[in-house]
């Protein structure tokens, strides 16, 4: 009988052998030994740590290493097959996770082991009371029936998200642009040309085939002179998955959006709660709906009069009125006009090898970590490599992933995840292992990728989440790493990173003309950290309009419908965004950080996280970008606590004090206290 590759490998995933085949009998039978070994956890008589916790800890982790392969490979190369597999394994899933958080018989041990056990450390009584609260969380307590619809409800839920990712991904693929007049491309990038020439010629055309990806949008929206052709992208991007656009209808979004909101709305008031806003606060830093609310306020009372003063500026600079696929293209032409410097004249000096290998020097002055690639370990794609990460002694401390390049079939934006928790049970050590997954344009025929500074500044974003996982030492996977980490704290040590890829002592580290070799120059760090704040307060209130449309729409989602949604969104729109409305606007469709991820009602986490961020690094600037006394600091006090330790009582360990939004506000040009 032929071997399964997610059952029968102890080591690393042997990505080149897993099949969609393998997914469901793997899990399924995974499943039903946890089925076994938690009646035989159940059956110890009096619970304790080593007879309840740990064992319970180690079926979980078990289970995570069967199922982080097949989600993995939905999301990097997807298939029908494996869609199919992936889709069929949900339901599965989906019970089982039920049906233990609504195991009585577990609660009450977990629940009699939190009243009578003693000499437990910080982790382990974090371990515990994480998992009382979950057993509430999904309905351990309700009443029979009630308890039937909220596995019915978490189910089709599971079901609605991935059809909403795929409907997202389906709808991007579909949508190209043939060109055979070089004309209409005038003022695209180079590269962008030659990889749309290749494009065109493997689908057996002439001339040039560009793709609905964010790397090939954002050069079009930027550069592309032709009005039309920045239009056309724009308006297929945000029409994608909806009843609106070029493909109006055919991967439509817009019932299924409706039924997430109405069913995370039943869920919460199953559970108790106003709404599904108030019941995801339950794991979180916020402490109430009003609480966040306020804090979203407070930004848009900052955000909005900035922006709306860039919007009039930019509008005087275009000589009149500009529409959403205007913005970029006359923001790039006036941050070149004002600042000296574009995208295209900084990208011979990010060549995608030469910022990793900087990026990871950074992490070696910073943490005193070693990263070497391991060209030994299997993968599951060509672009994707596995690094080793050692410490200063010598000791490996885990490993990740890297796949940096957009391509079709791979799901757009950029993200890291887990591969392996770290667990230290006392039966041996798994070492934490993540994935870093980007969507870059692709290296060219003769040279390697080139990335724009804000892709390095991405880069420095996903590394930061990654070494968040890495760097724990906590040995209890629910709080290892990212985990029991509130989901509006979670950000913070990547957004953290971020600081280091604008920094003096870090440029030359990532920087590298991919001909000559030559670090960025002088007059040009200059320039672009002389636009560092261009644009600051359209940026924000980007991001205030997803966070107000996400929360509010978890808040007010009944009756949640189609018409509520846009209605929603035009009237967030109206109050945060200076830039016009089309009426073919449907950007919500798209939105799966909410409607397929784990950003439900948590949108605000980005910014939530930033003031934590952003005040963490100013104390990096205080006492030295590359202080060691600062760096261990923030290691121990944060990235090597993860979900064990509050996060606040960690950030004032690591500041000395609670955090502030002044460094936030300092970074948008915005003085503190106005």
């Amino acid at each position: 009988m032929r071997c399964n590759p997610l059952l029968d490998n102890p080591g690393l995933p042997a990505f080149s052998e897993i099949e969609p085949e393998h997914a469901e009998p793997a899990l399924a039978e995974m499943l039903e030994a946890n089925r076994r070994r938690l009646d035989e956890i159940l059956a110890n008589g009096r619970p304790s740590w080593d007879t309840l916790v740990a064992p319970h800890e180690e079926m979980q982790h078990r289970l995570k290493r069967v199922w982080s392969p097949v989600a993995h490979l939905n999301a990097v190369l997807n298939s029908e097959a494996l869609r199919r597999a992936y889709n069929a394994c949900l339901p599965l899933l989906t019970e089982y996770a039920t049906e233990l958080h609504q195991n009585e018989a577990l609660f009450r041990a977990y629940d009699l082991l939190a009243r009578t056990a003693t000499g437990l450390d910080t982790a382990q009584n974090s371990v515990i009371r994480n998992a009382l609260r979950d057993f509430r969380l999904a309905g351990v307590d309700l009443p029979p029936d009630k308890k039937v619809r909220f596995k019915a409800v978490r189910r089709e839920l599971a079901a609605l998200q991935a059809r909403f990712e795929e409907n997202v991904l389906d709808a991007g693929n579909a949508w190209t642009r043939h060109a055979t007049d070089k004309g209409l491309l005038a003022g695209l990038p180079e590269d962008l040309l030659a990889r749309s020439r290749d494009a065109a010629l493997a689908e057996g055309f002439h001339g040039w085939l560009l793709r609905l990806d964010q790397p090939t949008l954002q050069d079009v929206l930027m550069y592309a002179h032709d009005r039309s052709l920045r239009h056309d992208f724009y308006e297929a991007w945000v029409t994608r998955a909806s009843d609106a656009g070029p493909h109006a209808g055919r991967w439509d979004n817009s019932t299924v959006m409706a039924r997430i909101l109405e069913l995370r709305h039943e869920a919460g008031r199953l559970l108790g709660f106003a709404n599904f806003a108030e019941y995801a606060l339950a794991t979180r830093m916020a402490g109430s709906v009003d609480e966040v609310l306020r804090f979203l306020q407070m930004l848009v009372e900052h955000g909005v009069p900035l922006a709306q003063a860039e919007m009039r500026e930019l509008e005087e600079y275009a000589g009149g009125p500009v529409e959403a696929w205007d913005v970029s293209y006359y923001a790039e032409q006036l941050r070149r006009d004002r600042h000296a410097v574009s995208d295209e004249e900084l990208r011979p000096y990010f060549p995608a090898p030469r910022v990793l290998a900087g990026l990871f020097e950074v992490a070696r002055r910073l943490y005193g970590i070693e990263i070497a690639i391991d060209d030994d370990i299997d993968t599951w794609h060509a672009d994707a490599a596995f690094y080793r990460v050692l410490d200063r002694d010598g000791h490996e401390r885990g490993g990740f992933y890297v796949d940096l390049y957009t391509r079709p079939k791979k799901r757009g934006g950029a993200w890291m995840d887990e591969c392996v928790v770290r667990k230290n049970l006392g039966n041996g050590i798994d070492l934490p292992v993540a994935y870093l997954v980007c969507n870059f344009s692709p290296p060219g025929r003769k040279s390697p990728a080139l990335l724009s500074h804000a892709e390095v500044v991405m880069l420095f974003h996903e590394f930061g989440h990654t070494l968040h996982h890495l760097l724990t030492r906590i040995d209890y996977p629910s709080v290892a790493g990212v985990n029991g980490v509130p989901w509006d704290a979670v950000e913070m040590p990547s957004q953290f990173m971020e600081n280091f890829a604008w920094r003096r002592e870090v440029l030359p580290l990532i920087s590298g003309h991919h001909v000559t070799g030559e670090p960025l120059p002088d007059y040009l760090f200059e320039r672009l950290l002389g636009a560092r704040g261009f644009h600051a307060g359209l940026r924000m209130v980007r991001q205030l309009e997803f966070a107000l449309f996400d929360f509010r729409a978890h808040v007010e989602a009944a009756p949640a419908s189609g018409a509520h949604l846009a209605a929603l969104l035009a009237e967030v729109r109206g109050q945060v965004a200076p830039i016009p409305t089309p009426g073919f606007y449907r950007v919500a469709h798209s939105f799966s950080h909410v409607f397929a991820g784990g950003y439900a009602a948590g949108y605000y986490s980005y910014k939530w996280a930033e003031v934590l961020a952003a005040d963490a690094f100013a104390a990096f600037e205080e006492e030295g970008i590359f202080n060691p006394q600062t760096a261990e600091r923030f290691l121990s006090c944060i990235l090597e606590q993860g979900g064990a330790r509050d996060v606040l009582e960690g950030f004032v360990a690591f500041r000395g004090r609670a955090p502030s939004a002044a460094a936030l506000l300092k970074s948008y040009g915005i003085p503190a206290g106005s």
